[in-house]
């Protein structure tokens, strides 16, 4: 009887263990979102030179091979993550509902969003930036990054065309013109700051600073569109 015990016991035993797998194996979708995330940090922090696939598996709690599963290489990975960093921006700014203001408010709702996106998602500009040290090799790969920012175009020729027929804005600008500037001036605050903090020694992390620096930029983007 105690033999008879024993055996279902041991033969019971693998598939305990076998039903105790991390349920990551189940749900595919849910570990390529979690090995993108972690990614994302390690990208930013060392760019894709520095960052290490063991480490990422190590954070993962997932192995090299599954990694290579889903995203094929190191260089798959760290695209994989460019264009989710990109979508996630695209989607939010989708989402401001800017045809249901007046042009200036809604050029004013578009600058402060991209101003406090950069701001709460250093990583983000960390991920640009390293791309822009590799020249753009890897965003000249995907379709999909170029496809993403036709309809933030868009919107922002939209609002200006609604501007110029109104007279709140002045003729003659580009809407590709119009992103850059407030891109860069939302980019430089955070990828600059601790530089242009130590230099002007200024506590660019400070409530204050912040909140003086976000209503400046919007201030320089209104009067630039702005109608005489």
């Amino acid at each position: 009887m105690n033999e008879l015990v024993q055996t279902r016991t041991r033969s019971a035993a693998p598939r305990k263990r076998a039903g105790m797998e991390p349920s990551r194996t189940n749900d595919p979708e849910r570990t390529k979102a979690n090995i993108m995330e972690i990614a994302a940090a390690e990208f930013g922090e060392k760019g894709l030179a520095g960052a290490r696939i063991d480490e990422i598996a190590a954070a993962t709690k997932t192995s090299k091979r599954m990694i290579y599963y889903y995203f094929g290489s190191k260089e798959g990975l760290y695209l994989a993550v460019l264009e989710e960093s990109y979508r996630r921006v695209r989607d939010i700014e989708s989402e401001l509902h800017l045809q249901d203001l007046e042009p200036e408010q809604a050029l004013r709702r578009l600058v402060a969003f991209t101003f406090d996106h950069h701001l709460a998602n250093e990583n983000y500009i960390r991920l640009v930036m390293s791309e822009n040290i590799n020249r753009g090799q890897f965003l000249a790969q995907s379709q999909r990054i170029q496809d993403l920012n036709v309809p933030a175009i868009a919107a922002i020729r939209h609002l200006y065309d609604r501007g110029v027929a109104s007279g709140a804005f002045r003729a003659g600008l580009d809407p590709v013109d119009i992103h850059q500037s407030i891109s860069a001036l939302s980019f430089f605050n955070v990828s600059n700051r601790h530089t242009f903090g130590l230099i002007f020694k200024l506590d660019t992390r400070s409530t204050a600073y912040v909140a003086q620096r976000r209503d400046s930029v919007i201030d320089m983007l209104v009067r630039f569109l702005r109608a005489p």
